[in-house]
């Protein structure tokens, strides 16, 4: 391959893998949506503990995991495409060569970048099924959970079961949201085939969209504010 297209595979590699590791140290220190979405799964399975009828959390458990199901048969589907490009490498160059300001490739260069493709999305397809395996867990925890008239359970035993189930759905949502992001990466790959600078600049912009929208999007002051009034609604109760 050219030292261009070396630059630019190292460009993708460092950005994902900054990312990946700032995100992931931000759950202790910086306001984001999984830290937020954890506090509301905390309360969520506090207020599990305080209920005998649990159906609507079953529910909701079914609706995460189908999620999960969901995009890994979809990841499937993308899989048996790319394989496919594999084989039709010929005709897939002469089409992109046509394209502006495009790249030369040859069928080595064109079949390294498919094989990087299909290395992102068997990793999306693993943790997709990986969450669904943890939401499984949780769900059987949900059945597992002690009843409110059990009392042979203390205050302190409840309140640690529910902070370990609301851990787990952590881990279940993170992988969930680790395989979304290898999708995201994917598409940024898609635009090396057209040019290594279009791939670069791609790549920037993902990490700047997923930036945005984990850590300075509407959705997530929504959450915050929702969370604040739910708060000072549960003091003027009390």
């Amino acid at each position: 391959m050219s030292l261009l297209d070396v630059i630019a595979f190292s460009w993708f590699v460092f950005w994902w893998t900054v990312y990946y590791f700032y995100s992931k140290r931000s759950l202790s220190g910086k306001v984001c949506l999984a830290r937020v979405m954890h506090q509301y799964r905390a309360d969520w399975m506090v207020r599990l503990l305080e209920r005998e009828v649990r159906i609507a959390d079953t529910t909701i458990m079914t609706h995460l995991e189908r999620n999960g199901a969901f995009f890994a048969s979809s990841t499937l589907l993308i899989l048996a495409a790319l394989f496919t490009m594999l084989g039709a490498t010929d005709q897939a160059i002469q089409i992109m060569s046509q394209l502006p300001f495009s790249g030369t490739d040859t069928q080595l260069e064109w079949e390294l970048k498919v094989l990087l493709l299909i290395a992102i999305f068997v990793y999306a397809f693993f943790t997709f099924t990986w969450s669904m395996r943890q939401y499984n867990f949780c769900a059987i925890m949900i059945g597992a959970a002690p009843q409110p008239t059990d009392e042979n359970v203390t205050p302190k035993s409840r309140k640690a079961y529910a902070e370990h189930t609301a851990d787990l759905i952590d881990l279940a949502a993170n992988q969930f949201n680790y395989g979304l992001r290898a999708y995201y990466f994917g598409l940024a790959v898609l635009c090396w085939f057209w040019h290594p600078y279009v791939f670069m600049v791609a790549t920037v912009l993902v990490v700047m969209v997923l930036y945005r929208r984990e850590f300075h999007s509407k959705t997530l002051r929504a959450l915050i504010a929702a969370r604040d009034a739910n708060v000072i609604f549960k003091g003027i109760i009390r």
